[in-house]
């Protein structure tokens, strides 16, 4: 065996000190000639620092250049943050797609929407199934997680194993899929894990995340206690918790109406592997004001306050067809995703308004985390057994706990990634051996774009102090002949200042950059934009006390 052939080479673009937006890179082969997979390729989402961009993207740029030795995306479970980027991102990578059944139904209804379900082929991967793509065999091992069909991935090559983890907890009851293969996972220690990478979400938080058993119990006996009509808020990937959902309505005399387009979407997906058969058919919207308030429950999204989801609409008042109110309970199946609290406490607060009742997990034991908490990652170690911990999905003090606590644990090493670094792994141990473009991409409406394009730094300062346009005629003698006329976009308005004539001042400010310039600068249109646009510029900031962009328009005549 060369010494190429000695290692396996594991590079994060993304997820690698941050939760979400999950890529990761497996190579194998000598430098000039490596094959490539990707496990995973996921999204985050946008927030008030990025102005009208919803979906953020990794950055494939390293593995773009060289998808002439990329094999295939291998994605570990039908999760937003580990597969919803392929659709995007597709056209850059061109490769097949391998997925579980569950998983690969999402997939194409994902790349059906972007109009490649033709061009790109996804091949089904049966469950706990070993297959080979190039030099890499692969085994998926059957894990648990908030989300059908989760696996973990065994990735041999002639130069040993590791195993990517993806996400994944301990649950001995999780109601949909089989329970994790622990045995499967002995196996592999036996055979000798070089590197496992894995889930840190939760390594700060003590004993188990629980049940799903647990969960359907305790919502059964809530929903039972509610007299009005009731919803039920959950993510919709967790098809255990839609169906707990369902069930527990049911089994308190009520029949189930599901809001919003991706808890349809995940239940049509459930119900093509299988799921959700015990379940009665569900009510259509346009019929569920017509039962009693007693016999009629809502599953929807919306539990993270997003402004467009079926739950901030019944708040708001305007759901086209569901109305609650006084007497009514909405139930939040669900956490808090860091971050988001901004937007569930003002949508909870327009819940209570209209004299809703509010149930959380904080008041009744009705959510159980998909991550693992310590003592399962205890376990994990226990049975895996691996020579070196590397911790992914987490921030970059998850990703030190758990590799301090991994070496507690007896781990003979943990190395601690971030996006981008090359890290070669082999039966000695695991090492950074160089550093790769890593960075993230914005869906900017329909157009994908890079994170510091100069698009992406004027939205940022639009929406920080708005922007002024200054509109102007000059002479061929070098003479103002019309304006300067100045129009205001996220400004204060004059009566909200302290000056009463803030346009009136920035156009003094214009007259008197342009009657400082010489003669021939006057007729250079270039020179007189930029005059006027830091002429308007120093003048707000010494008014306002902001620097708004500034566009200044001069016509030469």
């Amino acid at each position: 065996m060369s010494k190429a052939e000695e290692s396996i080479y594991f590079v994060p673009l993304g997820g690698s000190g941050e939760i979400g937006m999950n890529l990761n890179l497996y190579g194998f082969g000598p430098e000039h000639d490596r094959k490539w997979i990707i496990v995973d390729c996921g999204v985050t989402f946008g927030d008030l620092s990025t102005p009208g961009v919803d979906v953020i993207l990794p950055d494939p740029r390293f593995i773009e250049d060289q998808k002439h030795n990329l094999l295939a995306i291998v994605l570990t479970h039908a999760h937003e943050d580990h597969m919803g980027a392929v659709a995007y991102l597709w056209e850059r990578l061109r490769c097949p797609i391998f997925a579980t059944p569950f998983t690969a139904y999402l997939m194409r209804d994902r790349l059906a929407e972007r109009d490649l379900l033709g061009e790109a082929k996804v091949r089904e991967i049966d469950l706990n199934g070993r297959f080979g793509i190039g030099p890499f065999d692969l085994e998926l091992i059957t894990l648990t997680h908030s989300i059908p069909e989760p696996n973990g991935l065994a990735i041999r090559t002639p130069a040993g194993l590791v195993l990517h983890t993806g996400d994944w907890k301990l649950d001995p009851d999780p109601l949909v899929g089989a329970p994790t293969d622990a045995e499967a996972i002995k196996a592999l220690a036996k055979e000798g894990i070089m590197a496992m990478v894995c889930d840190s979400t939760n390594v700060f938080t003590p004993g188990e995340a629980g049940s799903e058993g647990d969960v359907r119990a305790e919502l059964t006996k809530v929903i039972g206690e509610q007299k009005g009509r009731v919803a039920v808020a959950a993510f919709a990937s967790n098809v255990a918790r839609l169906e707990t959902a369902v069930l527990a309505a049911e089994a308190n005399g009520r029949r189930v109406c599901l809001l919003g387009r991706s808890m349809h979407r995940m239940a049509n997906a459930a119900k093509s592997v299988g799921l959700l058969q015990s379940c009665a058919p569900f009510i259509e919207e346009d019929e569920a004001g017509y039962f009693p308030a007693d016999k009629i429950a809502f599953v929807c999204t919306g539990s993270q306050g997003e402004p467009r989801a079926a739950l901030s609409r019944i708040a708001n008042g305007d759901h086209p067809n569901i109305t609650l109110g006084k007497g009514d309970t909405v139930i939040f199946s669900s956490r808090i995703i860091p971050g988001n609290e901004r937007g569930i406490f003002d949508m909870m607060n327009r819940l209570a308004a209209r004299g809703i009742k509010l149930i959380t997990e904080r008041d009744r034991a009705i959510h159980v985390s998909g991550h693992p908490c310590r003592d399962e990652l205890r376990q994990m170690y226990e049975w895996a057994n691996p020579r070196v911990a590397i911790p992914v999905h987490g921030e970059t003090r998850h990703l030190i706990e758990h590799a301090d606590y991994a070496k507690k644990l007896g781990i003979k090493q943990a190395l601690i990634p971030k996006n981008g670094a090359v890290i070669e792994i082999n039966a000695q141990g695991a090492r950074i051996i160089d550093e790769t473009p890593a960075g993230r991409l914005h869906l900017d409406g329909n157009v994908i774009v890079a994170a510091d394009a100069p698009s992406m730094r004027e939205r940022r300062k639009l929406a920080y102090a708005g922007a002024i346009t200054v509109g102007m005629a000059i002479s061929g003698k070098g003479e103002i002949v019309s304006g300067p006329d100045i129009r205001a976009i996220g400004v204060p308005d004059a009566h909200e200042m302290e000056h009463d004539d803030f346009l009136d001042a920035l156009a003094d400010a214009v007259e008197r950059a342009f009657a400082e310039l010489g003669r021939k600068a006057r007729r250079d249109e270039d020179e007189v934009e930029e005059a006027v646009r830091r002429a308007v510029r120093r003048e707000a900031n010494r008014l306002w006390g902001k620097k708004p962009v500034v566009e200044a328009m001069v016509l030469m005549t």
